[in-house]
């Protein structure tokens, strides 16, 4: 008998997707057969990036994983409840990265209320990398936004659409 797969989304708005989330993600596969990332379309945030233009831009950096993590990897969009997006891909988990303590009340009201909606999944959270602790994306903007070096918070690919954005 074999077990079941082992499937998990990574949820997120991805605007842009940085190195830190890339670290997850990679971090994520060795843990579970399948992660979905899944890119929120956030009506309310006021994003930079476009739905289509983010989820382009996750499954750009997916496909540029090493080896067979690419295959482990599938990138949705989403504008429903997390929920029930977790529960159409049959995963258990919902992989949440954290930075920093400040990350921690938010993830775990968030956490809390997804167990309260479906008790069967778990919100599974990894530690950002010493590394990428301070990198958000919000920030990433800003820097790009004014003109500053983001290079070393995103790939090149990401880099190259932020400057083509703000290009004067």
């Amino acid at each position: 008998m074999t077990s079941p797969q082992r499937i998990g989304v990574y949820p997120g708005s991805f605007d842009p997707i940085t190195s830190g989330h890339t670290d997850i993600i990679v971090r994520g596969t060795r843990q579970l057969d399948r992660l979905v990332v899944a890119v929120a379309l956030h009506t309310g945030k006021d994003p930079l990036f476009s739905h289509e233009e983010r989820i382009a831009m996750v499954q750009a950096e997916v496909a540029a994983l090493k080896g067979d993590l690419a295959a482990a990897v599938e990138v949705v969009g989403f504008d429903t409840l997390l929920i029930d997006l977790v529960r159409a891909q049959q995963a258990r988990c919902i992989l949440r990265g954290l930075r920093a303590v400040s990350d921690f009340e938010f993830e775990f009201q968030m956490a809390a209320m997804n167990a309260r909606l479906a008790p069967e999944v778990e919100t599974v959270f990894l530690m950002a990398s010493e590394r990428q602790q301070f990198i958000s994306a919000r920030f990433v903007k800003e820097i790009a936004r004014l003109g500053g070096d983001v290079s070393s918070f995103v790939s090149p690919r990401v880099l190259a659409r932020l400057r083509a954005r703000f290009a004067r």
